[in-house]
């Protein structure tokens, strides 16, 4: 799924980039589009979530198999100078994880085959407060890196359900912290500036909500579950 992503951002910019460096054209687009304080946008985006797992013993890896998720907020920009903004972008982050727990979990316990398999959906209302580095302007596109912090409230976690795996309910914690890394590339439309780009989000805390009994098979092993992820998100400002 990774790769999917980055091909497609790659052939993305690569045709527009190819376009505007070997292109003849020298106007550039809403030239003072950059000059603005304060600017605003929206994006619509792909996601796809994963969780890393550090384990108690040496069993093992509990699998992961990630979706593609729908992804949709908004933006604010503030300008710091021509080559720094802060980018304040909350959304809408909705995906589904599947785990598999290998039989070796259950050993000694009787076990169907719908223990092993934990259905993890997911709702973020994401908060994300970003810096954007970017080069100088080159006709009509500007490359950038962007990174920061970012929080995450989590509307299916089921952090407050008394009920844990023996009940079939795999519990995850309501918050989550993040660091961000990206790049993308700003391209300058006649009307609008339109943005492709790529970002990396690995949370720093533990979001595992362990079962009641101490020796649960589905949490007892599990040292930290973080969640790490890839967006894919279209700007349009």
């Amino acid at each position: 799924m990774k790769n999917i992503l980055l091909v497609l951002t790659l052939l993305i910019a690569s045709q527009s980039v190819n376009a505007q460096l070997f292109s003849k054209e020298k106007i550039k687009n809403i030239e003072n589009f950059d000059k603005k304080t304060l600017s605003w946008g929206f994006y619509l985006g792909l996601n796809s979530y994963d969780y890393q797992f550090n384990y108690e013993e040496d069993l093992k890896d509990i699998l992961v198999e990630t979706n593609l998720g729908f992804s949709v907020g908004l933006i604010s920009n503030l300008r710091i100078n021509d080559h720094l903004d802060l980018r304040f972008e909350p959304g809408l982050f909705i995906t589904t994880r599947n785990i598999q727990y290998d039989p070796s979990y259950f050993t000694g316990i009787e076990f169907s085959d719908n223990d092993l398999l934990r259905e993890v959906k997911s709702t973020y209302v994401h908060f994300p407060l970003l810096l954007k580095v970017s080069t100088k302007r080159l006709n009509n596109f500007k490359p950038f890196v962007i990174g920061g912090l970012s929080m995450a409230l989590n509307l299916s976690s089921n952090e407050e359900n008394p009920d844990d795996n023996a009940a079939g309910q795999f519990r995850t914690k309501k918050n989550v912290l993040f660091y961000e890394l990206g790049i993308g590339v700003d391209f300058y439309n006649q009307w609008f500036k339109f943005t492709p780009s790529i970002r990396g989000v690995f949370a720093l805390n533990d979001e595992l909500i362990r079962d009641e009994d101490p020796d649960s098979p589905w949490t007892s092993n599990i040292t930290t579950m973080k969640t790490r992820g890839i967006f894919l998100n279209f700007t349009f400002q």
